[in-house]
């Protein structure tokens, strides 16, 4: 049997992930909602990702972060990888309410949806940053909340590197080695992947497949067109500060998207970022393990573009026009806003509801945006992933501890 599968095995990953996500998809097509059937492969591999993605994010950051040598220099590739986030959070709105004010997508839409009540209320900021504080971690672990999960893994982290010598050295070793078997079970779970990701693929195409037609039509090319710009960006930052090649990047990257298009979660996602990151990037560990947790929660470019096109696209359905203040404000609330969608499939809705709330929007749109989503989602999460690679990228090369090679 091992002789028979060794030539499959000789496949690249990212190879017979594709070659079984075309399969799924040509299945779906064939099938139609009956495709539904096996969806739940796909299901088991996303919960298997999610059983590691805690425990490996919390591990490898602590590992990562005790590997800095210093406070002061976490301090300093903190500040890099935020102002990375800031930036290009702010570019990702702009470009949504860019390419959606152009289209104008949602002139002469119909409101006839009914709207889902107890939608929530706009978080105020003092809010925001509580919520990021644990009370209780064995809680926050239970609840798989990642950003205070990442809060106290970054507070132990340096109180690690306060420690004399000889005891940090000591629990450094440990931290290595409970993150070194982490990503051993990551290796274990990923054999899955081609066949899962197929499956999700079949459900998808067999699902949505129908839906790509129609009044939202000119909606998905617009919020698509607008990640895609978003991309071009990114690529542009590689080539023109990381001094690295965009195709380089795009072909070591690639079982990432795979991972993103078929399960849509940021969370799930990581697990494949960090294994990337490590083992095709050849990224530092101290810099990557840090920046990618961060970036699972801070760095919402795609979700961004998908709040701004709903909020354009419900204007123009309902006959309003914003004045430019009005869309300065619109990218600060933005702002805080993305913060709240919480990494998992379908997180980034009911913020979209909260968001267009705010503006006193009919939220018609939403709900009928809603009936899409995953397409939309798929997107979203995938922007979302690329641009914490990119930022990791960026901040390892102006901290020296990375060049770019093909080797």
């Amino acid at each position: 049997m091992r002789h028979w599968l060794k030539p499959y095995f000789a496949i690249p990953l990212a190879t017979r992930i594709l070659i079984w996500m075309v399969i799924g998809v040509g299945v779906g097509m064939l099938i139609g909602e009956k495709a539904e059937a096996i969806k739940f492969l796909g299901d088991v591999f996303i919960k298997l990702l999610l059983m590691a993605a805690i425990p490996l994010v919390f591990f490898n950051l602590l590992a990562g972060l005790t590997a800095m040598g210093d406070v002061h220099t976490f301090g300093k590739i903190g500040v890099k990888v935020l102002g990375f986030y800031l930036i290009t959070t702010t570019m990702a709105m702009s470009l949504g309410i860019a390419v959606m004010s152009w289209l104008k997508a949602g002139v002469g839409m119909t409101l006839t949806e009914e709207v889902p009540e107890n939608i929530g209320v706009m978080p105020k900021l003092g809010e925001l940053f509580m919520e990021m504080i644990p009370q209780n971690i064995f809680r926050s672990f239970a609840e798989g909340n990642l950003i205070q999960i990442v809060i106290f893994a970054v507070i132990l982290g340096i109180v690690t590197l306060m420690m004399p010598m000889e005891k940090k050295d000591q629990i450094e070793k440990a931290y290595q080695m409970l993150a070194e078997l982490m990503r051993k079970m990551v290796d274990l779970i990923m054999y899955l992947a081609p066949i899962c990701l197929g499956a999700l693929a079949a459900y998808t195409a067999g699902t949505y497949g129908s839906k790509v037609i129609g009044p939202l039509a000119k909606f998905i090319g617009g919020i698509y067109l607008a990640q895609l710009l978003m991309v071009v960006f990114y690529l542009l930052l590689l080539q023109g500060i990381g001094k690295t090649s965009a195709s380089w990047f795009l072909n070591q990257t690639t079982p990432l998207y795979a991972t993103t298009v078929a399960t849509c979660s940021s969370l799930a996602s990581l697990v494949v970022a960090l294994d990337i990151a490590g083992k095709r990037l050849k990224l530092p560990e101290s810099i990557y393990t840090f920046t990618l947790p961060l970036g699972a929660q801070f760095n919402k470019d795609g979700t961004s573009i998908m709040l701004t096109g709903i909020l354009i696209f419900s204007a123009q359905a309902a006959g309003i026009h914003f004045e430019t203040l009005e869309l300065i404000q619109i990218v600060l609330v933005g702002l805080v806003l993305s913060e709240g969608s919480s990494g998992i499939p379908g997180g980034g809705l009911v913020i979209a509801m909260i968001f267009a709330q705010a503006f006193h929007l009919p939220l018609e749109i939403v709900a009928i945006v809603g009936g899409i989503y995953r397409l939309i989602d798929m997107g979203n999460t995938t922007v979302n992933c690329m641009g914490d690679l990119v930022g990791t990228i960026l901040v390892s090369r102006m901290e020296g501890k990375w060049s770019f090679s093909k080797q």
